[in-house]
């Protein structure tokens, strides 16, 4: 873990747009992203939620506006920070060897690749599926060791995408624990999720999205209490919001 001195926090969108197709998925978005709190980006399906992850995460350039790591100071940001997806990608070989790879090629040597390894494993109840093929692991076991590979890289800035959306309430509950450890050892945490009750647990602050456009951006406290936007408060009462072409 990068140490305070060395942080390449705060994150700064700068009026960032986003286009394919000849459509503006992403619409001047302008926040920061300070050190500390966990964020949750809520909205409806076609919010464009992963496509602001990929855009802060760097997997895509903004078509137009910046996105910055105010305290990289000339190093590269991409080292300190990591990114979990819905659906991880499994590497043809052990739970422990996918950690191993991903170490390896941030030029750990081999004893501390291994150390890392179980460590991970261990602290995200892996260790007995060490030799299994990754592949071969359920859904839930699959989604915990894409976490235990990213916190093997100690990354400063963790962004996750729907980490649980695919999973049954035992094991939303024990990635949600581990999503809990990874912030408590001092990991900022940035993530999606369609589960307004998930944001609830464990959002600081919430950012909302609606189609490309960031409506609200508060504390989790003020934001559930009664979000400013009329968008945002038709959205936690549960109303379909498909329909609402409101353009701001």
């Amino acid at each position: 873990m990068m140490d305070a001195g060395t942080s390449i926090l705060p994150l700064a969108l700068d009026a960032v747009t986003f286009e394919a197709g000849g459509k503006r998925l992403i619409k001047e978005i302008t926040c920061t992203f300070e050190a500390g709190a966990r964020t949750v980006v809520i909205g409806p399906n076609g919010a464009g939620k992963s496509l602001l992850l990929r855009l802060c995460h760097g997997l895509i350039p903004p078509t137009a506006g910046r996105v910055v790591w105010h305290g990289a100071n000339g190093s590269d940001p991409a080292l300190s920070q990591a990114m979990v997806f819905q659906r991880p990608v499994m590497l043809r070989r052990s739970a422990a060897a996918n950690i191993e790879f991903a170490l390896a090629l941030r030029g750990l040597s081999r004893a501390e690749c291994r150390e890392r390894t179980a460590d991970a494993l261990a602290r995200t109840g892996l260790r007995r599926l060490a030799g299994r093929a990754a592949r071969a692991l359920s859904v839930g076991e699959q989604q915990r060791l894409a976490l235990a590979r990213a916190w093997a890289l100690e990354p400063e800035v963790l962004f996750l995408d729907e980490p649980t959306a695919s999973l049954d309430p035992a094991a939303t509950h024990t990635v949600e624990e581990i999503i809990d450890a990874i912030h408590a050892a001092g990991t900022r945490i940035i993530m999606t999720t369609h589960d307004l009750g998930q944001a609830r647990r464990l959002a600081d602050e919430v950012l909302f999205l609606h189609r490309g456009r960031m409506f609200e951006k508060t504390t989790a406290d003020l934001f559930f209490a009664g979000p400013r936007n009329d968008l945002a408060q038709a959205f936690i009462r549960g109303e379909l919001l498909w329909w609402r072409k409101q353009m701001r």
